[in-house]
């Protein structure tokens, strides 16, 4: 699977900025106050982490494709 993108879906304005997705990724989520995507990453060579971070976020807001 070839992920070429991957966000937080706000249409709920759900994130509780856990921090669970930065344990899970730090490569590629951060959570100042709410979580964001880091830019300029290939999110192909973290594919393993980053689907841990959406089966680990507790609002399901972690979007990718």
């Amino acid at each position: 699977m070839a992920i070429k993108r991957v966000w937080l879906d706000e249409s709920n304005d759900e994130c509780i900025s856990c921090g669970a997705c930065e344990i899970a990724c730090p490569e590629v989520f951060e959570v100042p106050d709410k979580m964001v995507v880091k830019t300029g990453v290939d999110f192909n060579l973290y594919e393993s982490q980053i689907q841990e971070a959406i089966d680990s976020c507790p609002t399901e807001v972690i979007k990718a494709e």
